[in-house]
């Protein structure tokens, strides 16, 4: 009787073991299979950066059409703001696998390389539209902050589908300890985070209706 509860605890123990190290390697697998979607994301607009770096060359010669610096500018602006939509839910859910957070890093530099040419066009082409970055704390454990984010997002998300082409937005993480990120910060003077910088002169830090942010807009 002793020896058939035994083998019974022993039976239950090693298909516990299996059942969990399974679960781990399927768990591991999709972190994985998600973490090669964002570096096929990411190498794509590697391809989209040498594009806007020639952009960025050809917004300093004069006379240079607004229209096609600012199409294109918008373009690649728009292309990488919706695949940080998508890294933002795969970011979510992801508990093992650490090249999301590195990817994201890799988005940020992205945005920040679109956001100095956006500045250099809108002092050419400052009627047509209006740069919008959104500063905020990737790696904040502050509840009440993770809130106000939150809502933050969803006000410029809806802003920039009301808006379209007249503006340009920019989500970037500011405390990823990132050289050009942290340069913009210092630039701007920023006091605090999460905040919007609106054009070259408007800095929100208070949470603000999408009609008020519209006021600063072009």
């Amino acid at each position: 009787m002793l020896k058939s509860k035994k083998h019974v605890f022993w039976e239950a123990l090693f298909v516990t073991v299996i059942v969990f190290i399974t679960g781990l390697l399927i768990g591991i697998s999709f972190e994985k299979h998600q973490s090669d979607i964002i570096e096929n994301y990411y190498a794509q607009s590697e391809v989209s950066l040498v594009d806007i770096m020639v952009l960025q060359k050809l917004s300093d010669i004069e006379g240079y059409d607004c229209d096609v610096l600012i199409n294109a500018n918008m373009e690649f602006a728009d292309k990488i703001y919706f695949e940080a939509l998508l890294l933002q839910e795969y970011e979510s859910a992801s508990r093992i696998v650490d090249d999301l957070v590195l990817s994201h890093k890799k988005y940020d530099l992205l945005r920040t390389f679109v956001w100095a040419n956006a500045l250099k066009i809108f002092e050419k082409c400052s009627e047509d539209f209006t740069p919008v970055i959104y500063l905020y704390e990737q790696n904040t454990e502050d509840l009440a902050k993770k809130a106000t984010q939150k809502v933050w997002s969803r006000i410029l998300e809806d802003l920039k589908y009301k808006k379209g082409n007249e503006i340009i937005l920019l989500p970037i993480a500011a405390d990823n300890n990132l050289s050009s990120v942290n340069a913009f910060v210092n630039q701007f003077e920023i006091k605090s985070l999460p905040c919007v910088v609106v054009g070259k002169d408007v800095i929100l830090y208070e949470l603000t209706s999408e009609e008020a942010i519209e006021s600063y807009l072009n």
